[in-house]
Order: C-alpha cells, then sequence, then structure tokens
C-alpha cells in the first residue's frame, strides 16, 4: 500500500517558507513529477489529477511565494525568482530531476526553471499558459491589480469564475466554485500585486528554442486568459512538443478537465 501524503515546509535561501506536499512513489521505479499551480490560487489545483495519477508517480504539490500556507512577504516577484524556488525545494525533498507540469502562471515558472535547468527536467506540461503576454502584458496585469485595490479581491471574482471555468461546468460544481473562491479572497493584496507584476513582465520565449525535453503543451478552446493562439505560437516555437485543445473548456483545466490534463502528464511521463 502507498504511504499517505506528506505535508511540510521548508525555507528558501532568502528566508521564504514554502508549504509543499509530496505524494510518495507508488513503486519504486516510477517518475517523478512537479506541478505548480496558477495565479492567486494554491497546490489544491491539481487535487482532481493527483487523484487520478497518483498511483502512476511520485508526485510533488506546493503554495507557490505569496500564495497559500507558503509566506505571504510581497517581495519583488519574478519568474526567475519562482524557479529558483522550486530548484531548492527539488533539492530539499532530494528530486534531482523531474518531470515538471504548469498551469496558467505556473507554466511560466516551469518554462524558467526548464531554460535555467534544463538537466533537472525530464519533460515539461505546459497547461493553460504562454511564454509572453505581448507588449502590453505590464500594463494589462498592473491595472489588474489596481482593480483588486479598489475593489477588494471580492470585486474580481464574477470576472476572474468567468474566465476559469465554462458555465456548464460551473452550474454543476457548486462545491467547487465556492473553494476556489474561498482560495481567490484569501489572497494578500501586495503579493497577488507582485504576482501580477510576475506575469506581465514575463518573457520565456528566449528559453523555447532550446528545449529537448518532451513537452506537452494543453490549453482549453475557450480559453481568452492564454487563448489557443498562444498555445500555437508555443507549440511552434518548440519543434518537438504536442498540442492538445480541449473542447468547450475555459482556463483552469486541471480543475474543469482533471482526466484530460492527467492524460497529457502521462504522456508527457512516458516519453521522458
Amino acid at each position: 500500500m502507498t504511504s499517505p501524503a506528506r505535508d511540510a515546509v521548508f525555507q528558501t535561501s532568502d528566508g521564504s517558507m514554502i508549504a509543499f506536499t509530496v505524494h510518495p512513489a507508488p513503486r519504486p521505479d516510477a517518475p517523478r513529477l512537479a506541478l505548480i499551480h496558477s495565479l492567486a490560487l494554491d497546490r489544491s489545483v491539481w487535487d482532481g489529477v493527483v487523484g487520478i495519477i497518483g498511483q502512476e508517480a511520485e508526485l510533488l504539490t506546493y503554495d507557490c511565494r505569496g500564495h497559500g500556507r507558503s509566506d505571504r512577504r510581497a517581495t519583488a516577484f519574478t519568474a526567475d525568482l519562482f524557479a529558483r524556488d522550486l530548484g531548492e525545494l527539488l533539492h530539499h525533498v532530494g528530486w534531482q530531476s523531474a518531470a515538471v507540469g504548469g498551469c496558467s502562471m505556473g507554466g511560466c515558472v516551469a518554462m524558467a526553471f526548464a531554460g535555467v535547468h534544463p538537466e533537472r527536467v525530464t519533460g515539461l506540461a505546459l497547461i493553460d499558459t504562454t511564454a509572453w503576454y505581448g507588449p502590453d502584458g505590464p500594463k494589462q496585469f498592473r491595472a489588474r491589480a489596481e482593480a483588486a485595490r479598489t475593489d477588494g479581491m471580492t470585486g474580481l471574482v464574477e470576472f476572474q469564475v468567468a474566465r476559469w471555468f465554462s458555465a456548464a461546468f460551473v452550474g454543476r460544481h457548486p462545491d467547487v466554485m465556492t473553494r476556489v473562491i474561498r482560495i481567490f479572497v484569501a489572497n494578500d493584496f501586495d503579493c497577488y500585486a507582485q504576482s501580477c507584476a510576475l506575469l506581465g513582465d514575463a518573457d520565456l520565449r528566449r528559453h523555447l528554442p532550446t528545449f529537448r525535453m518532451p513537452v506537452s503543451i494543453v490549453v482549453g478552446e475557450e480559453d481568452q486568459a492564454t487563448p489557443p493562439a498562444m498555445a500555437h505560437e508555443l507549440h511552434s516555437a518548440i519543434p518537438q512538443s504536442t498540442l492538445t485543445v480541449i473542447p468547450a473548456a475555459k482556463h483552469l483545466t486541471p480543475i474543469e478537465c482533471p482526466d484530460r490534463i492527467s492524460a497529457a502528464l502521462l504522456g508527457v511521463l512516458r516519453r521522458s
């Protein structure tokens, strides 16, 4: 029988506490997979996926700094800083290498980490994400943070839910909506603003041609935050990548479509 998941915290080199969960390997030769969540949520984004693939891989989920149960100190957040956190966390748990999957903000962090430490990444899953939000990205994301300052996090809930999930999924899963909204509105504003700046400023395009590991790109057909056009740009820039567009899905496919995301993740692990 597989051992129960282990929750713990570790301290980064700059003194930030990161909360994480290790889901033990189901067998000695199981592959390893680290999963990174999206903006303003936490590692529970992956709960449905963990329930599906936990018997196939050893899994690591964690709350990025400024999120969830990790430290909420609003220093200057960047994709490279979050990638450094991931590297230190992998070292802490004794993983020399692993496949890495990231959703939205997590995809940016995964690309940053793979760009700096390609030897440590056996495969990549880039889910509902982009390497660059375009020239207006810095302005747009800072405007979103300013809206949160003006209206509070609760003032953004309707906008976020409509972008995250299809109307059909919202109607069928009020319990999921309650849980996700509770996590969202509990965010520290300054950390949220810094995370928005991270996304607006991120430009990972320089790394894409250097990737040699298997890469799976997945996007919801109706994703307005990182539309399919952005996924196609990633696919074009990474020759060995695969691209999956999930019909009728929106931005948070790991929550709305855990079966489809699990299939993509297992595909990366098998190709690794």
